[in-house]
């Protein structure tokens, strides 16, 4: 006859042996493993040092190989090493060029990537001077001097030397100088030095060498068609409101236009033997104002509060100081020849949000 209390002790008395069995299993197992472990301690105690160089090459190549085998997957698979590697890719440079000025980075937008170097070009089927000159962005009149055309007429094959800029390449000869050279071509010398792939072997005289070849942008061999040098007009005389931009620029200067705005020199230079006073194109605040040796030389960058910045550089005479407050048409200072300059001129600029733009789409 089934009873629950036999049962029930059955049941503890069965609980009871595994608890006993399975405690029993497990100290041998421990006891066994101790020892083990006491014997492989001891082994390598005996031998220390002796395996260790294997064992780290070994580590090393299978770390190695593992890297190998799945970093591409992890890099592709994670989308923050993703980021990181397309922001690391060379940003090409087709269509923007970065100049950092004193910690304030500011950008020119040009048409096309700046060349340093003459090219050869084969004329093409339908080509014609016009259009050849168009596609390098470049005069009909630089096309024809730098290969001796005398018609318009070019043919399929034939081997055209490009200049990188409208101008003239002139061989330098032992004895020759920027002002001798600029003079020979009928322009100004500060346009040779603002070139930026003219080589000097003195870059504070701008000395030549006798042999090297000197880019002239603007030069002329030959009397040609110019839409003449426009000069600047008379002083502001109207009222002036210190610390406000009105949007609307004046002229800084008096003088001659030496050199216009191009997409390696982004700003206006205006010459004058007798180094009139320069004053504010706009009103705003002087967010710097001091000298160089080199580049702007003495300058003063103002910030007229509504997103445009002017510069005015190579300055002989600072009369402002940072974070004064300038009224338009006040006096800012004397132009001058400092930092990377051939003669007395001021180089004036127009910048919106920190991109150069074309100040003669701006002075009035």
């Amino acid at each position: 006859m089934f009873s629950w209390s036999n049962f029930y002790s059955e049941i503890v008395e069965f609980t009871r042996f595994l608890i006993t069995y399975f405690k029993g299993h497990f100290f041998a197992y421990g006891n066994r493993f101790e020892k083990i472990k006491g014997i492989i301690v001891a082994l390598l105690v005996v031998k220390r040092g002796k395996y260790s160089q294997s064992f780290l090459n070994t580590s090393f190549f299978l770390l190695l190989g593992a890297a190998i085998i799945a970093g591409p997957a992890i890099a592709q698979n994670n989308p923050f090493l993703a980021d990181y590697l397309n922001q690391s890719a060379p940003i090409a440079s087709d269509s923007v060029i970065d100049i950092d000025v004193y910690s304030q980075s500011t950008n020119t937008a040009i048409s096309q990537k700046p060349r340093d170097r003459i090219i050869e070009y084969e004329v093409k089927g339908g080509d014609t001077i016009d259009s050849v000159s168009k596609k390098f962005d470049i005069s009909i009149d630089t096309v024809k001097w730098e290969n001796s055309l005398t018609s318009d007429i070019i043919k399929p094959g034939q081997k055209l030397q490009i200049l990188p800029v409208s101008g003239v390449a002139h061989k330098v000869t032992s004895g020759e100088t920027i002002y001798s050279i600029a003079k020979k071509y009928h322009t100004d010398a500060q346009a040779i030095v603002n070139f930026p792939f003219n080589d000097y072997s003195d870059p504070d005289t701008f000395a030549l060498n006798s042999g090297q070849t000197l880019f002239v942008p603007g030069g002329e061999i030959r009397a040609v068609t110019s839409p003449g040098v426009r000069t600047p007009g008379g002083f502001y005389s109207g009222p002036i409101t210190a610390g406000k931009g009105s949007g609307s620029f004046i002229w800084p200067t008096s003088g001659g236009i030496t050199t216009y705005p191009v997409w390696y020199h982004m700003g206006v230079d205006i010459a004058n033997s007798s180094a009139p006073a320069i004053i504010a194109s706009d009103g705003g605040t002087v967010s710097y104002s001091g000298c160089l040796g080199w580049g702007y030389g003495c300058h003063i960058i103002i910030d007229h509060g509504n997103g445009y910045q002017s510069l005015y550089g190579h300055l002989s005479h600072l009369s402002v100081s940072p974070g004064q407050g300038i009224g338009r048409g006040q006096q800012i200072g004397v132009m001058g020849s400092t930092g990377r300059s051939s003669g007395v001129h001021l180089h004036f600029e127009i910048r919106q949000n920190g991109v150069l733009l074309n100040p003669l789409n701006f002075l009035k």
